[in-house]
Formats: structure tokens, sequence, C-alpha cells
């Protein structure tokens, strides 16, 4: 029994709560190319790029940001923490991919495909006030009409029959507003007291892709 307590730490007696470990340094970077600029002011990332501007406050969490200009005239985004927690480590790459993402939406652009999945009743979509609202008829039958505006600096269109039918088309350059204005397009459309399984009518994100395609 002795040789078992031995070879077997116990905590203290009393002692319900450990301390949790931290990581000495964290760090994450990611290229910046030549035609965007960043700037970082209070935890504030600025993104300007041929496209537009983005912004976005990452003060929720206190750390290190800078751009850093190397000695071959290259740029980098870096974000870094000392003495971290668990959860101050694993969102390091989460502040850089949102950085990511905003570089990309400022010289890329971002549009999200959405085709419309029906069985008897066509719904019938149309796009009004030069893409910000979307206005859904018919719908199983239905005589109400859905109607739905868009997240600011997304522009909604439809897609010219002749080269895919019923598809709607969603751009912009915050992957988070085209991604949330995609999300009201289809939850306006649920199928309610029904089985899903068989009434699978809808309008659905088929396609996610940037405006501009990489050559």
């Amino acid at each position: 029994r002795d040789l078992l307590l031995k070879s077997h730490w116990l905590p203290p007696s009393g002692c319900t709560k450990f301390r949790e470990m931290r990581e000495l340094h964290s760090a994450e970077i990611i290229q910046i190319p030549d035609d965007v600029e960043v700037t970082v002011k209070g935890r504030v990332v600025t993104v300007t790029g041929p496209r537009g501007t983005l912004t976005r406050d990452l003060r929720h969490r206190f750390y290190d940001m800078s751009v850093i200009k190397r000695n071959n005239g290259s740029r980098i985004f870096k974000c870094e923490v000392w003495f971290g927690k668990g959860r101050d480590v694993a969102c390091i790459k989460t502040f850089c991919t949102h950085v990511s993402n905003m570089i990309i939406g400022v010289t890329k652009g971002y549009r999200y495909r959405m085709r419309f999945a029906y069985a008897h009743f066509p719904i019938n979509v149309s796009v009004s006030d030069d893409g910000k609202n979307v206005e859904v008829r018919n719908f199983l039958g239905e005589k109400l009409v859905r109607r739905i505006t868009v997240r600011e600096g997304v522009t909604a269109a439809r897609t010219d029959p002749a080269k895919q039918k019923d598809e709607l088309t969603l751009e912009g350059n915050d992957l988070e507003l085209v991604s949330r204005s995609a999300a009201d397009v289809h939850q306006s459309c649920l199928v309610k007291k029904k089985d899903i399984r068989k009434f699978l009518d809808g309008i659905y994100v088929s396609q996610k892709e940037t405006v501009i395609q990489d050559d």
C-alpha cells in the first residue's frame, strides 16, 4: 500500500483546483501582399486593398499585434502573446485567420452561389434596390412574400438563366457578412410542420468562391 501511494502523486488535502499552465511565448505570422495596406491601432486592425477597406475590432484579447517590414522588403502581420493560458494561445490562429480573410476580401472578394431546390412549386426569387433586397415567392405554394435585406456591403444578383437556372449570387468583401446574408436567405425558406426528409424545398448554398479567380 505504501509503495502504491508513493508511485501515484496525490493532491494536497483541501486542494480542489489546479493552476493552468502558461506558455512562455506563442506567435503567428501571415504574409501581406504588396497591394494591401494593414494598420493596427489599439488592437483595431484595418486592411485596405484594391476593392475597399475592412476594419475589425480585436480588443477582446490582449495580444501584441504589429506589422513588421523585413530586410527583403516583404511585410508580415504578427500576433503574439507572452505567458498566455490555453485559451489565449488557441485564439492567436483565429486572429490571424480573420486578418487573412480580410486580405482576401479586399483583393479578390467573396461570392456565394445559392440554388433553388423544389419538387412541385417553383420558387420565384427577385432582387430589388440595386441588389439590397431579396424577395422569395411561391415557396411551397404559399402566398406569403418573404423579404430579406442583405447585410451592408453585400450585393445580391440573379444569374442569367441561359448560364445557370435557378441561381442567386451574393458578393462582398467581408466574408462574415456574405455568409450571414446567405444564412438569412436560407433560413427564410425553412420547411415547417412537415417531414424535412421528404420536403426538401429551399434555397441552399451550392458553391463558395472568390470574385476574382486565380489564373
